[in-house]
């Protein structure tokens, strides 16, 4: 059982190239341990841990089996079951978040391979492109899209109607996309394989355990929330927690102290010092730029710090989450949940030309705003 815990820590390269990176920043920034435990987003981790035991509490039930094989048999082909995921999993991080969306779709995607010949790593590439596609466009669809909005002054309506060109946009050019990677060939179901048993009982629990877990939230009593959903797993499916990819919150702890030390790099805090200089195409740049290598997030917090809450702003680090790797968590949940080393190559054959095309529609409509 131990075993079982620690292997993934061990095995998982990504968490080991972080923490060299971390050892060698820490030579080259101020050296202060005690502050890395406040450069973590405890509310992330929190979150997260309660997402990842709730969405595997579903899995284990069986429920996301029933789910798949009726989607199988509602959707002929490929390509109709490719772009049914990809405008889902858009359309629920509009106001779910990016990562509770993939939560939700991620899991599903898994479960269909096992009822139907599906290629089920591009699937979840571009499941991981939608949620950053759909997510810019409401002011809760992302963490950077929630800083932006608490510093803008603007309504609920008036942040989402200014996102509307671009997201529409990039998810219509994501759309199109998809439907010249995904085939029109038909979905041969396994009927050979067996109906699996579900557990109503574990999928209600899960649904009590996340309605708990929101209200938590909600009230900033995100540790009792946690602390509700640990113990009912414990009691009621303790395999629940045993299964679960707990190397996962530790690598999002080194990331964000990674991106501490970064930021505390002298040679970086002295380029930043004039950035309110930067004309506007300098600023885009900049946004997207940074997002690649500490991500949208810490980006935006970053900039935040130079520059106002612009609709630049918003655009340039909501198309960061595009290209690289770390350009959006949202990226590497998606990844990791795959659980295939192979579609960490593959997923930039789609990210990097998305970012390109994205930013340049990006760039194009803010031109194009500006001289109406």
């Amino acid at each position: 059982m131990l075993l079982n815990l620690v292997r993934p820590f061990a095995r998982d390269r990504f968490l080991h190239l972080l923490l060299i990176v971390g050892v060698i920043l820490s030579f080259a920034a101020p050296f202060q341990p005690q502050h890395w435990v406040h450069a973590i987003d405890w509310h992330t981790i929190i979150t997260l841990a309660g997402l990842m035991m709730l969405t595997k509490g579903v899995e284990l039930s069986g429920y996301f089996d029933v789910l798949g094989r009726r989607m199988v048999k509602r959707f002929d082909n490929e390509r109709t079951l490719a772009i049914f995921l990809v405008s889902a999993a858009a359309l629920l991080s509009t106001f779910l978040t990016n990562d509770v969306a993939l939560f939700i779709i991620v899991p599903l995607t898994i479960t269909l391979k096992k009822l139907c010949a599906i290629p089920i790593n591009r699937l979840i590439i571009f499941e991981a492109l939608a949620v950053n596609a759909g997510s810019m466009l409401t002011p809760i669809g992302n963490p950077q899209n929630i800083l932006l909005w608490g510093r803008s002054g603007l309504s609920f309506g008036e942040f989402t109607w200014q996102m509307v060109p671009l997201a529409l946009a990039i998810m219509f050019s994501l759309l199109v996309l998809c439907w010249f990677c995904f085939p029109h060939k038909k979905l041969t179901y396994h009927a050979h394989d067996k109906l699996h048993d579900w557990q109503p009982r574990l999928v209600m629990s899960c649904v009590a355990f996340y309605i708990i877990f929101i209200v938590a939230l909600e009230l900033k009593q995100e540790i009792w929330g946690l602390a509700v959903v640990a113990v009912g797993f414990l009691l009621l499916a303790r395999r629940v927690l045993l299964s679960i990819d707990w190397s996962l919150l530790l690598v999002f702890m080194v990331m964000f102290i990674d991106v501490y030390l970064i930021t505390q790099l002298p040679v970086l805090q002295q380029a930043l010092s004039g950035i309110n200089q930067l004309p506007a195409g300098g600023l885009f740049a900049l946004g997207i730029g940074l997002s690649q290598f500490i991500s949208n997030v810490p980006s935006t917090i970053l900039l935040l710090n130079y520059v106002p809450a612009s609709l630049l702003l918003a655009f340039a680090v909501n198309i960061g989450g595009f290209g690289l790797l770390p350009g959006s968590l949202a990226n590497l949940i998606a990844l990791r949940m795959a659980n295939d080393r192979r579609i960490w190559i593959r997923f930039h054959y789609y990210s990097l030309p998305m970012l390109l095309w994205s930013a340049l529609l990006g760039y194009g409509i803010l031109l194009l705003l500006k001289q109406l």
